[in-house]
């Protein structure tokens, strides 16, 4: 049995603990926003935050993950408001087919929280995440955009 915390709420695992966080939080827990991209911890699009930073849950096991404060897409909003990268990229319509932003998004949290006003080259560096549409651009922008929120926000 492996006891978590997903998005606030105690939950408990009881399966192979080599199973990874990924189908745990997808089949187990019904939390789809979080999705299968690759499976080898390349694409990102299943990141979510452990105890508050990015991680690529279809390669990590999730009794490594046993008693961690998981963050899932679903959890980022509070209180009926949504997190600065979630506004940023309603902003600027940022999704083409969407597939990889919950990944993206997740990502991008972690990545302001260490690096909060980004240049091109830091974003590209430190945003590694694929997105198969290439909206590239976009990302970007929406990434300086999140960093303009969240200053106006402290």
């Amino acid at each position: 049995m492996v006891a978590l915390t997903v998005n606030g709420r105690q939950v408990q695992f009881d399966g192979d603990e080599s199973t990874p966080l990924l189908w745990v939080i997808r089949d187990h827990l019904q939390l789809t926003g979080t999705k299968f991209g690759c499976g080898i911890g390349q694409c990102g699009a299943c990141t979510v935050h452990i105890d508050g930073r990015a991680r690529r849950t279809c390669v990590t096991p999730v009794g490594s993950v046993a008693g961690r404060d998981i963050t899932t897409i679903e959890g980022l909003a509070k209180n009926d408001k949504l997190h600065p990268v979630q506004q940023a990229w309603l902003e600027l319509d940022v999704p083409q087919c969407g597939y990889c932003q919950a990944g993206q998004i997740m990502a991008t949290v972690d990545f302001l929280s260490t690096t909060p006003n980004p240049s091109d080259e830091d974003i590209n560096r430190g945003i590694t995440n694929i997105c198969r549409c290439g909206t590239y651009v976009r990302l970007r922008k929406a990434v300086h955009r999140a960093a303009e929120l969240q200053q106006e926000g402290s």
